[in-house]
């Protein structure tokens, strides 16, 4: 009776080591090259977008496109602060001598896109000294969380395992809509 619990045990053990792991440590490499990817993507979206003053459809669905090929589907968000300068003001953003502070006002995704895409241009002019912040969040659950949940109990609905981040200053003013 005991030899056959110890062979049980043994070939559950067996199944663990040779099956489970490898696979939990596959997925998770999966999941560092999905975010890799998605963050060099996020970051060039942005260096193209604050270089060029303007957020072209083209650009975006690009970029879109770009992570929606690691297999996982994102949330992206993209923020823009627009810079409102004071007309008291002597000069420009790279001069000390103001007169008077700068506002700065946000536009968010949703504006931003339908903007961009009713636009004949098809895309959101900004201008130089506008900040630019684009978030990219996955909204699937990937393989290895399914793994870490089932093993680990690791639990929680905001937990992400593909994320990147990515702002820039504008430094050209774009094309006007």
């Amino acid at each position: 009776m005991s030899d056959s619990l110890m062979m049980v045990i043994a070939i559950f053990v067996a199944v663990i080591l040779m099956f489970i792991f490898p696979l939990l440590s596959l997925s998770e490499r999966s999941d560092d090259i999905s975010q890799s990817v998605v963050q060099a993507a996020t970051s060039e979206f942005v260096d193209k977008v604050s270089i060029s003053g303007q957020i072209k459809a083209s650009d975006y669905e690009a970029f879109a496109a770009e992570i929606g090929a690691t297999g996982n589907t994102y949330d992206i968000e993209i923020e823009v602060q627009h810079l409102d300068e004071n007309l008291g003001k002597k000069s420009v953003v790279t001069s000390g001598s103001l007169i008077g502070e700068n506002v700065r006002y946000s536009t968010f995704t949703s504006e931003i896109i339908g903007s961009m895409y009713n636009n004949a241009n098809r895309a959101y002019a900004l201008k130089k000294g506008d900040n630019i912040i684009v978030t990219v969040k996955n909204t699937n659950k990937t393989m290895a969380q399914m793994l870490r949940t089932t093993f680990y109990k690791v639990t929680g609905e905001n937990i992400t395992q593909v994320a990147a981040s990515a702002s820039s200053m504008v430094v050209n003013t774009g094309a006007s809509n």
